[in-house]
């Protein structure tokens, strides 16, 4: 059994929408990240699913999985059948896994970076400079449709969905690049049915 420990209009939307994407059934236990929200809780063991108490974290049978790139990876492996992610042998699979590390190892650091109009540490960091990163993304996005190719992947849910949040919330300038990518994004059925089910959890 898969449960998805989910707050309303957080990170953990994306595993929300991979979790449609990939049409398997699974539970979802809200989790208060803001303090007093009535639209979930903290459970007193929390701590033992998520160490940091954030969001998302996925249980499988028993055993505990946080950090979305690895929920991701995680999933896409467990259901291979569906075809969101390259599995082992498959030429795609270092890309695979290259994007999903780069979502939240140097796109996020960058984005919160500028986000706060922190100065940028060159190469004593991880992670390269935020133009720079726009740069990376718009070169990639101009060659092709979605990260691994003519492809919908994983990639497209963790990197994209955070690029389509940085976007709204104006860290990432419109692009005809971006604008075109986040609209493929836009029409995909599965993000309009997790759209949906995140706006009922947060009504309920």
């Amino acid at each position: 059994m898969l449960t998805l420990y989910h707050a309303p209009r957080s990170r953990s939307f994306r595993i929300l929408w991979l979790l449609e994407e990939l049409g398997v059934p699974y539970d979802t236990e809200m989790v208060s990240i803001r303090g007093t929200d009535s639209a979930g809780h903290m459970p007193s063991d929390y701590i033992d699913i998520h160490p940091h108490r954030k969001v998302p974290a996925l249980v499988h049978d028993g055993v505990p999985v946080f950090e979305t790139p690895a929920i991701a990876l995680y999933l896409t492996d467990l259901f291979p059948e569906v075809g969101l992610g390259p599995v082992v042998g498959d030429a795609l699979r270092g890309p695979y896994l290259t994007w999903l590390a780069y979502s939240t190892g140097v796109f996020e650091p960058a984005m919160i970076e500028r986000a706060f109009k922190t100065q940028h540490q060159g190469s004593a960091l991880g992670w390269g400079s935020a133009d720079e990163v726009e740069q990376v993304l718009t070169r990639v996005l101009q060659e092709r449709p979605y990260f691994l190719g003519d492809k919908f992947s994983a990639v497209d849910i963790v990197l994209g969905g955070s690029l389509q949040y940085m976007m709204r919330v104006k860290v990432m300038p419109e692009s005809s690049v971006f604008n075109a990518y986040a609209e493929r994004l836009g029409n995909r059925p599965a993000m309009h049915r997790a759209l949906q089910r995140d706006g009922d959890i947060e009504e309920g």
